[in-house]
């Protein structure tokens, strides 16, 4: 799944070779068709994983923070050392960019709401406090892959991308 997250990450669905996808993860390109079929089904499974590492870190992030530390700097944290492998951060914008396919944007969508749900539950904050947070996540998403400080509080994340 990482081999498939780093070229779709690159070059997106459409652009993704099937070839280099095996290669890189050191499989014959035959026995990945056998794993999941075609290439838009190796894309939905990279779906579920990206998701799947957000929800993840989260997680983790809301189980070891400490008491006085605010749930949602804990997950934003979290969040900013994920976006550290600049595959993950590519990858979540072609996965929103191939959401003309409709089964693709119905896993987006189910993942994305999943989560948001997940962060409601989780912080007891109300709807519009969660889109707040979720915005910032967004917003940090696109700053690191333009390389714009300005759109960091600090600038501080930003060099962990570009520099």
């Amino acid at each position: 799944m990482e081999a498939a997250l780093a070229e779709f990450a690159v070059a997106g669905l459409a652009g993704a070779s099937t070839e280099a996808i095996a290669r890189r993860a050191g499989i014959s390109h035959a026995y990945l068709f056998r794993l999941f079929g075609t290439k838009r089904e190796l894309f939905l499974a990279a779906v579920d994983a990206s998701f799947d590492h957000v929800l993840e870190a989260f997680q983790a992030a809301a189980e070891a923070r400490e008491d006085d530390m605010p749930l949602f700097k804990a997950l934003g944290h979290s969040y900013q050392r994920l976006l550290e492998d600049r595959k993950e951060l590519l990858f979540q914008f072609h996965a929103y960019a191939a959401c003309a396919d409709e089964d693709i944007r119905q896993k987006v969508e189910s993942r994305y709401m999943g989560l948001f749900e997940w962060v409601r539950r989780t912080s007891g904050v109300g709807v519009d406090g969660v889109r707040l947070f979720m915005s910032a996540g967004l917003l940090i998403t696109v700053g690191a892959a333009i390389g714009n400080a300005s759109l960091s509080p600090d600038g501080s994340w930003t060099t962990t991308f570009t520099g």
